[in-house]
């Protein structure tokens, strides 16, 4: 989706603040909204694209007022809201009404470490042969979807170099798109990072030297010839 999210390569937001030896959490709250969405996305009512994409889908002005946990807090009252865990009465009391809803999984504390350690692999098996290969000249598509997706906007049109093929990965288009209690479609794409000159992105401005890699996935690319 086009949203305000998307703000690689735009200007006029300020300068970006650096600081010094910054902790892990700057409030005790933001500590548990980590926990608390971890714990929530273990559940298997969603997915971390489905996650991304309720994040990305704030109100520009809550994203960009709400802070970093507030953005994800402010997600993940949306994703409980649509699988029907939690109540708008429940939401505005800041607690419980009625029994809790069963859980199709729920990670106890004991298992919390192995499962951040092991992650969510994303390879996956594919009978396609990949499209392109290290060397080849591509364009990004001038994609404008109405849901998710990972390619950049400043890139979209603009000519590129893979330099590397990463094999056959979920497609986060699609696995963003799923509802709560279905299967996920994580059927593969394979995934490349291509290369792209600053000149190409920004025009002679740009700063001599500049090159940007982006991963990106088979459907957002095209030929360099199409």
């Amino acid at each position: 989706m086009n949203g305000v999210h998307d703000m690689g390569g735009l200007q006029g937001y300020g300068a970006l603040p650096l600081e010094a030896d910054e902790p892990l959490f700057h409030a005790p709250w933001e500590r548990r909204a980590l926990g608390v969405t971890l714990a929530m996305g273990a559940s298997g009512l969603w997915n971390i694209d489905i996650s991304r994409s309720a994040r990305e889908s704030l109100p520009p002005g809550q994203y960009l007022t709400l802070g970093y946990y507030g953005i994800w807090i402010a997600a993940l009252e949306r994703l409980m809201l649509r699988a029907g865990v939690v109540g708008a009465d429940e939401l505005q009391a800041g607690r419980s009404l009625a029994p809790p809803k069963p859980l199709p999984r729920v990670m106890r504390a004991a298992q919390v470490d192995a499962a951040l350690a092991r992650g969510s692999p994303t390879l996956r098996p594919s009978s396609a042969e990949a499209r392109f290969a290290v060397g080849d000249c591509v364009r990004a598509r001038n994609l404008n979807p109405r849901g998710h997706t990972r390619l950049p906007r400043y890139v979209r049109g603009h000519l590129g170099t893979v330099v590397r093929v990463h094999g056959a990965h979920v497609f986060p288009d699609r696995h963003a798109a799923g509802e709560a209690g279905a299967a996920f479609d994580d059927a593969p794409e394979w995934l490349y990072t291509v290369e792209f000159d600053g000149a190409e992105l920004w025009g002679p401005q740009a700063e001599a030297g500049t090159r940007v890699s982006v991963d990106a996935w088979e459907p957002y690319l095209e030929p360099a010839g199409s």
